[in-house]
């Protein structure tokens, strides 16, 4: 295998799996849509991509140094990740137009994968098998080929969100989507503590 199909297939296989980001991504397209789910896609890529990037050009070597920063990392992220399946759990699922819905951001994907436990773990793995001697065009083409595979997956997981949406006209359907929604994203933050 050619070192650029194994990025690419370390890259799909991180991506694409469900995680905190790929199921907010769900949850956005099945609430508000595609077009407005590729807010928070858009956002959650750029983020990673600029934490894959900082990994590659050296904070690798902070972290390496540095483990209790990696803890107090996946140990925030994941309260972080904790308190968003709360509020997804306490939402009352009115789509309704008598309140205006929190509306997917840029801010907030990016946000999320910089709290995001598994974010840092694939980018550490990924910078750290692809990129570890340092060398800027590998970190570059890594991240470059990250990006395209990372929005692609995260699309999908919109994708398939905005497709549950004509199922969820009944506030007990959204609920349900909601809560459990909230049960996998409480559970994959858990499931990161282990890993």
């Amino acid at each position: 295998m050619t070192p650029y199909l194994s990025m690419a297939a370390f890259a799909l296989a991180s991506s694409i799996t469900p995680g905190p980001v790929n199921l907010v991504a769900l949850n956005c397209g099945a609430r508000h849509g595609f077009a407005a789910s590729l807010r928070h896609v858009t956002g959650a890529t750029v983020g990673f991509t600029l934490l894959l990037l900082l990994i590659g050009l050296g904070l690798y070597q902070v972290l390496q140094r540095a483990p209790l920063l990696m803890v107090g990392i996946q140990w925030g992220g994941v309260a972080f990740l904790l308190y968003m399946a709360w509020r997804l759990a306490r939402d009352d699922g009115q789509l309704g137009m008598e309140r205006p819905a929190t509306q997917p951001s840029l801010w907030t994907g990016a946000l999320m994968q910089w709290v995001n436990p598994k974010a840092w773990l694939a980018s550490v793995a990924g910078m750290g098998l692809f990129a570890a001697d340092g060398e800027l065009t590998r970190v570059w083409l890594f991240a470059a080929l990250y990006f395209v595979i990372c929005y692609l997956s995260l699309g999908a997981w919109g994708l398939a969100g905005s497709l549950l949406h004509q199922h969820l006209q009944h506030p007990a359907r959204v609920r349900l989507l909601n809560r459990t929604m909230a049960l996998l994203l409480a559970g994959s933050a858990l499931y990161l503590l282990e890993g």
